[in-house]
């Protein structure tokens, strides 16, 4: 049986500098498709917070929770510049993934 948990810390974003989600999920690809598909109710799906613009993976669990907690305590910023640094332009991460890019306008 394969084993598709990979510890993961995610950011989602409205749109370029729009409203932020940080996240922590063991199946990232399962949580996105949530998000997407308005399976999970709540902030994201409140705020249309569905594209994907940052995700670091860890080997374990223990330690994505810990940097979920660390990045939900920093400065709006400082997230920004994290995001930015990686992706200037705000792209959806969630293609290269093999998630279907979201429509015009979401």
């Amino acid at each position: 049986m394969q084993d598709d948990r990979l510890p993961c810390v995610y950011i989602l974003a409205s749109q370029h500098l729009g409203t932020l989600y940080v996240g922590v999920t063991s199946n990232l690809i399962r949580r996105l498709a949530r998000h997407r598909d308005n399976g999970l109710s709540g902030f994201t799906a409140q705020y249309n917070v569905k594209r994907l613009v940052h995700y670091e993976l860890f080997g374990d669990m223990s330690r994505a929770i810990a940097r979920e907690k660390q990045l939900k305590n920093w400065r709006r910023d400082w997230k920004i510049a994290l995001i930015q640094s990686a992706n200037p332009d705000w792209h959806d991460l969630a293609p290269g993934l093999g998630l279907t890019p979201l429509p015009p306008g979401r």
